[in-house]
């Protein structure tokens, strides 16, 4: 009688510490998936007040489109405005999808190999956006001067001479300080998700 009560005894706490173990994994990968979508949380805000800001310069020039006269003004208009509307959509879509990730409904596998392509997907339109911004620079710097100054900077580029080297130095440090900042907070999300295979 004893046997089969210690037997008894002994399988309920088996039941129990599995039932112990399942709890625990939930409460890791919840945790895991919490801060893991945090690491994203301060980007995307960021990424959403650039892009409203992008939003709105978008309007300005369409507000004003009719205030550029010649053919390569409209188009610097026209790579402008694709530029401030295309881009910031397309960065929002890419932190979205890598931000809503779920650590809890996949299996480890096809998690990381869906971070990885959108790790590589953001991390692709992050340079492109930094090689576009060097060429919408120099596409907004004409569309800007003809709306505010009404002043063509094609015909008179003595003033605008200096403007170009200095922005284009001021670009470049920017477009890497924003880049390793995404390397960084990618990698790291990276590092909390390697912290579930073991």
């Amino acid at each position: 009688m004893e046997l089969e009560e210690l037997q008894a005894t002994w399988a309920q706490m088996s039941v129990e510490l599995e039932r112990q173990k399942i709890v625990t994994k939930e409460i890791i990968l919840k945790m895991t998936q919490q801060r893991y979508s945090n690491k994203f949380k301060k980007i995307t805000i960021y990424e959403t007040i650039g892009s409203l800001i992008c939003f709105v310069m978008a309007g300005y020039i369409i507000q004003h489109f009719q205030s550029l006269t010649t053919w390569y003004l409209q188009l610097s208009g026209m790579l402008c405005l694709i530029f401030l509307i295309v881009v910031p959509i397309l960065v929002l879509r890419a932190l979205k999808r890598i931000q809503n990730i779920a650590v809890q409904d996949t299996n480890y596998t096809d998690m990381i190999v869906r971070f990885t392509k959108a790790k590589k997907h953001l991390l692709f339109l992050q340079r492109l956006g930094i090689y576009l911004s060097f060429l919408f620079f120099l596409a907004v710097m004409p569309v800007y001067s003809m709306i505010s100054k009404g002043e063509d900077i094609f015909l008179n580029y003595q003033t605008s001479i200096w403007y170009i080297p200095i922005m284009g130095i001021f670009l470049f440090f920017f477009a890497r300080w924003g880049y390793r900042h995404y390397l960084n907070i990618t990698n790291s999300a990276e590092t909390i998700l390697k912290e579930l295979e073991t």
